[in-house]
């Protein structure tokens, strides 16, 4: 159990220092071509400003991008006795509770730090899963709070937005050329280099972005199974999410690493960039902790 949790923290790390390679050298190749060092400065102050208002913002866009509303104990106690105990048994503050009126089964967390956490779940997911399936499930979502993959993502989020920021820079100097246009303009080595970054760069921040939410299910859901004893009941809410899962009427992309289960059901090509791993990859891992009790 422990080793499964440490190593899905060692794999996040690697990836964002990968990632923080990427732009790395990015940067320094627009500032080389461009003759002008303070582009990477530049580049982080936007990227971390962005990543900073984002932070601060985001949950509250994805309870009202999903139509998620406020309840109390009276108004579903099954679903909030749930997440009252599991928040006893791991000793953060109660979070709010929202039910999202949707068919589709799915759930998400969202909150800066425990203190500022919201945990939603759909009525379509109330109605397939048991008590111990539902308990967790809400588990794996409030791992994502233990584990402040919001701050995760937000930072992953700011790094996304510095790439696209110099990939787009690296365009513009490849086509018009740096200061005194006498640094890339018309030289075919520098357009190459130019629309190869704006290419590649963003493709590959996708994929790594995707990586790293992948990385941070296996740990919600590791951090779940440790919560609650009962990785098979998680396992058991995994299959049934695959078996019956379908899309969320109410769709949006800058949210969708946010749910338990893939809200757009991707195709083939898509799961490249898919922020949540094979549901069948996650039950085996499962099934391993739960040989480890």
């Amino acid at each position: 159990m422990y080793r499964a949790i440490a190593k899905n923290k060692r794999n996040t790390v690697f990836i964002i220092l990968l990632f923080i390679l990427i732009i790395g050298g990015l940067a320094a190749l627009a500032a080389y071509i461009y003759r002008d060092w303070t582009i990477v400065v530049i580049t982080l102050v936007i990227a971390t400003g962005y990543a900073v208002i984002q932070y601060f913002a985001a949950s509250r866009q994805a309870l009202s991008l999903s139509g998620a509303h406020e309840i109390q104990k009276a108004d579903n106690p099954r679903l909030y006795r749930i997440v009252e105990n599991l928040a006893i048994t791991t000793g953060i503050p109660m979070p709010k509770v929202y039910i999202i009126n949707d068919p589709a089964p799915n759930a998400f967390a969202t909150g800066r730090d425990p203190q500022h956490a919201s945990v939603a779940a759909t009525t379509g997911i109330l109605e397939l899963l048991d008590d111990s399936e539902l308990e967790g499930v809400m588990a794996h979502e409030i791992g994502h709070v233990q584990n402040y993959d919001i701050r995760v993502s937000m930072i992953v989020f700011g790094l996304v937005v510095a790439v696209g920021f110099i990939a787009d820079m690296l365009l513009r100097i490849a086509f018009f050329g740096g200061r005194g246009n006498n640094n890339g303009g018309g030289n075919p080595i520098v357009l190459v280099f130019g629309l190869a970054a704006f290419i590649v760069a963003p493709l590959v921040a996708a994929i790594v972005q995707a990586a790293i939410s992948r990385q941070r299910e296996y740990l919600a859901d590791a951090t779940g199974a440790f919560t609650t004893r009962h990785p098979d009941a998680l396992a058991s809410a995994l299959e049934k999410l695959g078996q019956y899962g379908r899309p969320m009427q109410r769709q949006n992309s800058s949210m969708a690493h946010m749910w338990i289960s893939d809200p757009s059901k991707p195709g083939a090509m898509a799961r490249l960039f898919s922020t949540h791993p094979p549901i069948a990859e996650r039950i085996a891992r499962l099934g391993k902790i739960g040989s480890s009790f």
